[in-house]
């Protein structure tokens, strides 16, 4: 599959330079598309309904510990408990980890989902069902990505409604998300083809500008780029003759899309990190989730309507790598609470409280619908596992119970919904699943998340099998 992943660090996934962008606008012919999908407006109202210009999913790969941060039990026995103690939120009566103090002083501005669950406990296909909404054939394992998988939410939002405001309809940032060191599936065009995957964007921390090879040159006047374009044209007219060859198809749009990229001065401006002012960069942590939060916001401001960070780009490199913060990921087996207090927890408590003040501050998050969540969450006991590296107790998977956060586009300001059980291994309320986030993500863009969309063998597929979570609009 040819992907435009972007990230310094990786020999096979190399940076593409200013030439190899404007060779990708100049080679294959656009094909005919089949139809799109039924993307209409609901004929019986859903709280939340187009309220979202843009979604921006904070996705934490590998799982948190929702014990240890949005749903701590400090009268639970020790062995659920844990090392931690709690701290008081904005939100009167109710306690978080005491390892996210400025989440906790923010905790008035979003609504915590305590009730969601699952009952996927492997990592590729949890992930699968987490950024699809869609269970995969292979529950409970690690697979490949597959040209059969079902699209991600980008690739789908792609093809129900294209956008005019950006080049692109979704942008994943950190990524791929790895498990831990191959991508795991969910994340691309799947059956859809390759030219509806998000454009994926590795290591922003690499380059002031996250994609380098986007810097107009001067010697490029204008005069010079559209001579390009229209060389393009002319190449395009005269390989209309493989329109029925699909791949040659997808690479057309990849080209297009490339080119738009090159022509477009909000799109290029739009990865300039360091058009932010230094106090910014700081305040959203100059490491890999970061810069990628803050660039996140810079793509949300620039009109893309879904953008996905993955924080942490890898589920559990402290295996390979046990002093290096940037490759942690949450799968938090052994060792659960040095790596929470020591490498986790405190970046992921200093971004992503600097991502919601900042988009309150502009005025974004009122049109900006932000979700925060992982693939499942952690098991109540602690534990040691022999069969994991480390050398003091973690949290194994859990999918029966965890917690999600959810903040914009007219979702309740500190709410709490849902809860589980004192021991936190069972719901005890109304149950949200992966396919309920979905939904709402999809409404909350005016979609409607009961329609449908085509492959390109003109076959129905539901966007959704999901219901939008009307309880986070109201009390």
């Amino acid at each position: 599959m040819l992907r435009l992943t972007f990230d310094q660090r990786s020999d096979a996934q190399h940076l593409p330079t200013r030439r190899e962008w404007l060779r990708l606008g100049g080679l294959m012919g656009l094909g005919l598309l089949p139809r799109r999908s039924a993307a209409k407006s609901v004929s019986t109202p859903i709280a939340g309904f187009g309220r979202a210009k843009s979604v921006l999913l904070i996705f934490a790969s590998g799982g948190q510990s929702q014990f240890e941060m949005w749903d701590p039990k400090p009268q639970a026995p020790d062995d659920v408990r844990g090392a931690f103690g709690t701290i008081s939120t904005a939100i009167p009566g109710v306690a978080f980890g005491e390892h996210m103090p400025r989440l906790a002083r923010l905790a008035d501005r979003f609504t915590v989902v305590r009730s969601m669950s699952h009952d996927d406990v492997d990592h590729g296909s949890a992930v699968y069902l987490a950024l699809t909404g869609r269970y995969h054939e292979q529950r409970s394992a690690n697979p490949d990505p597959r040209p059969v998988d079902l699209p991600t939410y980008g690739a789908v939002l792609h093809r129900v409604r294209p956008t005019h405001r950006f080049v692109y309809d979704a942008v994943h940032l950190n990524g791929p998300a790895l498990v831990p060191r191959t991508p795991a599936p969910g994340q691309y065009g799947g059956l859809l083809g390759e030219a509806y995957d998000p454009l994926v964007i590795g290591d922003v921390t690499e380059s002031s500008n996250a994609v380098p090879g986007l810097a107009l040159q001067p010697d490029l006047p204008p005069m010079r780029m559209e001579a390009r374009r229209t060389l393009k044209d002319t190449l395009d007219q005269y390989h209309r003759t493989l329109a029925s060859n699909e791949h040659a198809v997808q690479m057309g749009h990849l080209y297009t899309q490339a080119l738009a990229m090159l022509d477009s001065r909000r799109c290029r401006e739009a990865f300039h990190l360091d058009a932010e002012p230094p106090q910014v960069r700081h305040r959203y942590g100059l490491y890999r989730s970061g810069q990628a939060c803050l660039l996140a916001r810079r793509l949300i401001e620039a009109g893309v309507p879904l953008v996905t960070v993955m924080f942490n780009h890898t589920n559990r490199g402290q295996d390979l790598a046990p002093d290096d913060t940037e490759v942690y990921g949450w799968d938090t087996h052994n060792d659960i609470f040095h790596a929470l207090r020591v490498h986790l927890l405190p970046r992921f408590d200093w971004s992503f409280s600097a991502l919601l003040e900042d988009l309150d501050q502009r005025g974004l998050l009122d049109e900006t619908l932000v979700i925060c969540m992982g693939e499942f969450g952690r098991a109540p006991r602690v534990a040691y596992e022999a069969n994991f590296k480390g050398a003091s107790p973690g949290r194994k998977h859990w999918a029966a119970a965890y917690s999600i956060v959810m903040a914009g586009a007219g979702v309740q300001r500190g709410a709490i919904l849902g809860a589980t059980d004192r021991l936190g291994a069972e719901v005890t309320t109304d149950r949200y699943g992966p396919w309920d986030v979905a939904a709402t993500l999809y409404s909350a863009l005016g979609i409607d998340p009961a329609g449908h969309y085509f492959d390109s063998l003109e076959r129905p597929f539901p966007i959704t099998i999901g219901k939008p979570i009307e309880a986070l609009y109201h009390g």
